[in-house]
């Protein structure tokens, strides 16, 4: 094992706070607890033991600065800490830990940047406690509407705001941690991938090209509940089964349109909630969340649109009432090609197979990149298992995404312009 990869072991078991990565029950760093706190803490010892300069913004997000001089532009790298419920320990700390291991391997070869360079741990990427995501890129690219979320509340009834204040910050003062455009220059996340294409097409490492946002779709059919027993089933008004129809309906129309097109589209019905949800009674209402997904909005659209069409079609045929929200619909995210070209000039100078993708899954760079040219690096985790206890990534492959990382950094900070 080489030195960088006994340093990235080392660092990865401490930034999971556990002496071993096989854990059985996975690791639960939820935004904004204790847990999260002791990660970023573990962050920071790293970082200072790195020489680096280290402050915590105003919405928990820890900044560690390689500094070149005060006024040379910002080069930023990062990822996040928190973590799903029982989720993997791969999953935003591989970001963390390889943009931390670019920088020790800069170091040791007595790199000296032109830029300023800096690692942010954000806080609160996943939606795993509150259904909200990504809070502190979001409040650093000034996309947080803090009245909007304030009052959002966890499974335990604590809310958003809470969970901050009980963090050591301010509520009030959040939105501050918003950076100006001129602050920096460029931010590159490396994730793991959460799927198989990189392993399917035989590739080391993955860069992206875009970031599918969801469509999310709220359906409530409501019939009448009544007695199971009593009820003849010509007089019955089963919201459950009227609706129910529509689960395959979406997974027949994904797989026809990705028939007729070369742009992959994604859509899961995947939440279900039944009232009363009791075994003696007809279901009267039910909801359906549906998630579509593709980097083509307009693909998103025509599924929801035919998803609507279809439920009116139930309506009608019938007897319960359908109703669709709309609870997201955000258009796809798009990086900077002019990085994407730098990270494919790296990739081919370490002789690295690289594919160009696009990524099912959101992550901190949708928000950054709404702001400032960004770009995402994919490395391989194992069967494409993720927010999982078993999800794994190679210390090889962290090694070559660190590599790739620190080949990127000399281009980015080589000179000023």
């Amino acid at each position: 094992m080489t030195n960088i990869q006994e340093w990235l072991n080392r660092h990865l078991l401490e930034l999971n706070l556990t002496e071993e990565m096989d854990y059985e029950n996975g690791f639960t760093r939820l935004s904004y607890t204790k847990e999260e706190k002791q990660a970023h803490q573990a962050f920071r010892r790293i970082a200072e033991s790195l020489e680096l300069d280290v402050h915590t913004d105003q919405a928990g997000n820890i900044w560690a600065d390689w500094r070149a001089a005060s006024d040379a532009p910002v080069v930023a790298l990062g990822s996040h800490v928190d973590t799903v419920s029982s989720g993997g320990g791969y999953d935003g700390v591989a970001g963390v830990l390889t943009a931390l291991a670019a920088i020790k391997l800069l170091k040791d070869e007595h790199y000296a940047p032109q830029k300023n360079i800096s690692v942010v741990c954000f806080a609160s990427e996943e939606s795993a406690r509150f259904g909200v995501s990504t809070i502190g890129s979001k409040a650093v690219s000034g996309l947080l509407d803090k009245d909007d979320v304030a009052d959002v509340e966890d499974a335990e009834g604590v809310t958003i705001k809470e969970a901050v204040e009980s963090f050591g910050l301010y509520w009030d003062t959040i939105d501050q941690a918003e950076k100006g455009e001129k602050e920096l220059e460029s931010f590159l996340e490396l994730h793991i991938e959460q799927g198989t294409q990189i392993e399917n097409n035989g590739a080391d490492i993955g860069i992206v090209r875009g970031v599918a946002c969801p469509i999310r779709l709220q359906i409530t059919a409501e019939g009448m509940s009544n007695h199971t027993g009593t009820t003849p089933m010509h007089r019955r008004s089963d919201a459950f089964a009227a609706i129910a129809p529509l689960i395959t309906f979406v997974e027949e129309q994904a797989n026809q349109m990705n028939e007729e097109q070369d742009v992959p589209l994604v859509a899961t019905v995947s939440t279900v909630h039944l009232h009363p949800n009791v075994m003696n009674v007809i279901p009267g209402q039910v909801e359906l969340g549906i998630d579509i997904r593709s980097v083509d909005d307009s693909l998103k659209r025509e599924l929801a649109e035919r998803i609507e069409s279809f439920c009116k079609k139930i309506e009608d045929k019938r007897k319960i009432q359908v109703h669709v929200h709309t609870l997201v619909n955000n258009n796809s995210v798009f990086l900077d090609p002019n990085l994407q070209g730098k990270l494919a000039q790296v990739a081919d100078q370490l002789d690295f197979n690289y594919l160009e993708m696009d990524s099912g899954a959101g992550h901190d760079v949708m928000n950054m990149a709404e702001k400032w040219p960004s770009g995402l690096l994919f490395i391989p985790c194992e069967e494409g298992l993720s927010h999982h206890p078993k999800e794994y990534a190679s210390v090889e492959d962290l090694a070559k995404g660190t590599k790739v990382m620190a080949e990127y950094l000399k281009i980015e900070t080589g000179e000023l312009p």
